[in-house]
């Protein structure tokens, strides 16, 4: 894409585009491991796990993989610990990445109506928010509980536009993941990704967003200002 774009709104994902919650999820995995009596997982494996919320999450730990599905007997009684350990561990580790602050305030600054869409619950989605900071530069925020589907359903995208009154035409999503491409795709929304995200350790660029970012600084290249 090379001619700038002017969204008609632009939703943005949470876990990997907004901050890197990694830190926190890590830590609450390899603790519920070590309640488990199970071998602790680390960082560098949980960063491929995100991005299909925290039950998916934690089945994926039980495993130790991306796909299949583990004991039910073993998830019933891991899943309440890991969302014990989460409520008390939500932000305390976990960053926002540099650039997406002046970002934001830039397409406020230009007049663009902004909203968060992430598949986290709202349980801990607006918690994460306020604690770092970024909950007030939304006016609407969706989480992965708001719906009935998450995406890459493109539904909560949807759902976004209508609390905004704003019909879903030449809108924009801005993510980190084939999910959050496959949503924007569905929904008929510009899609621009993050390089620096969470994607199971695929390079985003095999999901052929319209614009790949190294930071939320580079957003004036792509959008039109004022």
């Amino acid at each position: 894409m090379t001619n700038k774009i002017k969204p008609s709104f632009v939703l943005i994902d949470l876990d990997g585009t907004l901050i890197d919650s990694v830190p926190d999820l890590a830590y609450c995995v390899d603790e519920m491991m070590r309640q488990l009596e199970m071998p602790a997982r680390g960082q560098t494996a949980v960063r491929d796990w995100v991005g299909n919320g925290v039950q998916r999450l934690t089945e994926r730990a039980l495993i130790n993989s991306v796909e299949g599905m583990p004991d039910p007997e073993l998830m019933a009684k891991a899943y309440p610990i890991f969302l014990e350990l989460y409520q008390h561990n939500n932000s305390q580790r976990s960053v926002v990445y540099d650039g997406v602050v002046a970002g934001i305030e830039w397409m406020i600054a230009q007049g663009y109506r902004v909203a968060c869409v992430t598949n986290k619950a709202e349980a801990f989605t607006l918690p994460l928010l306020k604690a770092k900071g970024l909950h007030d530069y939304f006016e609407v925020i969706v989480s992965g509980d708001t719906c009935a589907k998450k995406k890459p359903d493109p539904m909560p995208l949807l759902h976004a536009a209508e609390l905004l009154g704003v019909s879903p035409e030449n809108a924009l999503m801005i993510g980190d993941s084939q999910s959050d491409v496959k949503a924007a795709r569905a929904a008929g929304f510009h899609i621009f990704c993050m390089t620096y995200g969470y994607n199971h350790g695929e390079d985003i660029r095999n999901y052929h967003p319209d614009v790949v970012l190294d930071s939320f600084a580079e957003l004036p290249n792509y959008l039109e200002a004022k």
